[in-house]
């Protein structure tokens, strides 16, 4: 027979495995009830939708119907018969190439101006943000068509120089052009993040170059955008996708343009769901935008390390 204390030795470490796997068990359910909210949120607003719609893509699925599974069908259709396609796919990368870069540039020259100790800069600041408040709106969407419009206001201010004015948004050359501009003009948010990172550049670096005698333009090249090549990163990312998915100024100013010349790829997945409500082809249509939004994505990532540097690396993560 073993005594009592010898009993109670050999039960001291199943408690404490016990009490260790509640601490263990308790600590996670916490975090869960925390979170809980946004994890239903997920699971039903975003999770769902997402796996629905892939099944929908492989199926002929029109509201008006029974749901039939065609298989591969829609994307075989899309890739080899489907000529609205390859139109909106050009359109798109078009305006994807044209505006990001334009985009950054602006935001990164308006940033560094605003990144300076003047009185009231903190009102200028507001009032170059305030276009992103309300940028993809229908409201700024038609005021963008009345403005390039024939009888717009810009037409009117050239037409006081001398210029002859035409349609803008009903011309196939200028169309996309006027739409590449509206998307430039609201570059407030990537301009705040710029102005952001700018701000934790430290200023013995400008005045160590300027005492080498490097110039504004040495200091820019070699200072400012290495330093702030991790915020040039996830502007470039978050631009491109949110530019593949530009929807409301297509439509709502041109609605596809002139011979199609703003006809981007949302725009023709909005007509197949919406104007001939084929939900089953439209969904392979998303599906195929989420392919070349995560392609264009990792290709950003993967030359991201020729190009972005990290301060707290070792040399040699950039090739130096």
């Amino acid at each position: 027979m073993k005594s009592s204390a010898a009993l109670s030795l050999e039960d001291a470490p199943v408690s404490n495995k016990r009490r260790t796997f509640h601490k263990r068990w308790n600590a996670p359910v916490a975090g869960y009830l925390f979170i809980s909210p946004w994890l239903l949120g997920f699971l039903g607003l975003t999770a769902y939708p997402l796996i629905l719609s892939l099944y929908y893509s492989f199926t002929d699925y029109t509201l008006l119907e029974p749901i039939h599974w065609v298989g591969t069908k829609n994307y075989e259709l899309i890739f080899t018969a489907d000529s609205k396609f390859v139109t909106s796919v050009k359109v798109t990368f078009l305006y994807v190439l044209a505006s990001v870069p334009l985009k950054l540039i602006a935001a990164l020259l308006v940033a560094m101006v605003l990144n300076r100790a003047v009185r009231g800069i903190g009102l200028y600041r507001t009032a170059i943000y305030f276009p992103s408040l309300i940028g993809g709106s229908i409201a700024v969407s038609l005021l963008w068509r009345n403005i390039f419009g024939v009888d717009g206001i810009f037409n009117k201010i050239i037409g006081a120089f001398g210029f002859e004015g035409k349609g803008w948004i009903t011309s196939p050359d200028t169309a996309l052009s006027t739409l590449v501009l509206l998307t430039v003009w609201q570059f407030g948010s990537s301009m705040v993040i710029f102005l952001a990172g700018l701000k934790q550049i430290p200023a013995e670096l400008y005045e160590a170059s300027a005492v080498d005698g490097a110039g504004r333009f040495r200091q820019f090249f070699n200072i400012t955008l290495p330093m702030l090549s991790p915020v040039l990163y996830f502007n470039l990312v978050m631009g491109v996708i949110n530019a593949f998915q530009m929807f409301t100024s297509a439509f709502v100013i041109t609605n596809g343009g002139p011979m199609n010349s703003t006809f981007v790829y949302a725009l023709y997945l909005y007509e197949r769901a919406f104007s001939r409500y084929q939900l089953g082809y439209s969904s392979a249509l998303a599906w195929i935008m989420l392919v070349m939004i995560v392609i264009a994505t990792l290709i950003i990532a993967g030359t991201s390390k020729y190009w972005v540097f990290y301060e707290t690396e070792p040399e040699g993560r950039n090739g130096k």
